[in-house]
């Protein structure tokens, strides 16, 4: 079943449930698909509801960070039920240990010794964990970390 039908279902039921908070993160959702859909002028594919997905992940993520900073607990709290609603329509969040021998994997396929490369490695990587949601500040991070010669 395409994800914007999967909402629209959940979007009944939540109506049906008078669940509000569901229902305003299911809209906003599928307000950012179709938005996506409009513009590029043709069907959304897997990669891409994922990219429009990750980044309504993103920006919740900023907002509840400058909601914790400016001392409104009840906002950064609200935009994390949002993360969590959105999290639900996409699959599983690469462990640390597979992102960790994707890397290894990308680093011997690629044959990089230095942080110059680190964006073949990186490119390698994420196509071993297609499939796998990838945080990618956290991939980088494993990859700068096996690249810099332990001194």
């Amino acid at each position: 079943m395409p994800l914007l039908d999967k909402i629209q279902k959940d979007m009944v039921e939540a109506m049906k449930a008078k669940e509000e908070a569901r229902l305003g993160a299911l809209r906003m959702i599928k307000t950012a698909l179709k938005k996506h859909e409009v513009d590029s002028m043709k069907p959304l594919d897997e990669a891409t509801e994922m990219q429009v997905m990750n980044t309504l992940i993103k920006q919740r993520r900023e907002s509840a960070e400058m909601f914790r900073k400016g001392g409104r607990e009840e906002l950064a709290a609200l935009e994390e039920a949002e993360i969590r609603v959105i999290e639900s329509y996409l699959p599983a969040t690469a462990s640390t240990e597979e992102m960790e021998e994707a890397v290894a994997a990308a680093i011997s396929e690629t044959g990089a010794t230095s942080s110059k490369q680190m964006g073949a490695v990186m490119k390698a990587a994420q196509a071993r964990l297609t499939g796998k949601r990838v945080e990618g500040r956290q991939l980088s991070e494993i990859v700068k970390k096996k690249l810099t010669p332990a001194s």
